[in-house]
């Protein structure tokens, strides 16, 4: 087990909370899910913010909530927003944190099919072209993490867990 706390990155849908939350069991420690503690802390989630005040406002939550998570030692892994990580300012807090960061690369139909038959509003991805758009996009940065990851629909939990383990330094 790595001494360093461990973020997971990637596309909405690709399955950052549901590994960090398993990771976090496997490794006997905590997690969080970033957008989950905007909520409890805000009262509001990601997706009711962003309508009410705008992406831009909601970015600037975003940050400031990492900041607090990242100041709590006993939160051990942390699962990113999906576009929390194509902010520079989030990218340093983690990287001056000495926080290893692992890219969840899932393909888009992966993550679509999840976004599109999940119960939990996405308003930054109203409809497929949008999304898909977003996706590209956003690639090149969670390729900035330290490790990527391959999500497919095929590789079980504990295959993608056990990549992880192995490949922590």
């Amino acid at each position: 087990m790595t001494n360093r706390r461990i973020v997971l990155v990637g596309f909405m849908g690709c399955g950052k909370t549901t590994v960090a939350q398993e990771l976090a069991r496997r490794l006997a420690c905590s997690s969080i899910d970033l957008d989950t503690f905007i909520t409890e802390t805000h009262g509001s989630s990601p997706a009711q913010i962003i309508k009410r005040d705008g992406e831009t406002t909601f970015r600037l939550i975003e940050t400031s909530a990492l900041e607090d998570l990242l100041k709590q030692p006993e939160v051990a892994v942390i699962a990113l927003g999906g576009g929390a990580w194509t902010i520079p300012a989030n990218r340093r807090l983690v990287e001056n944190q000495n926080c290893l960061s692992i890219w969840l690369d899932a393909p888009f139909e992966l993550c679509w099919q999840r976004i599109h038959h999940g119960d939990y509003q996405r308003p930054l991805a109203p409809d497929r072209e949008t999304a898909q758009e977003r996706y590209e996009s956003r690639r090149a940065d969670y390729a900035l993490a330290e490790l990527r990851v391959e999500v497919s629909v095929e590789k079980q939990m504990r295959e993608i867990l056990g990549e992880i383990i192995s490949r922590m330094p």
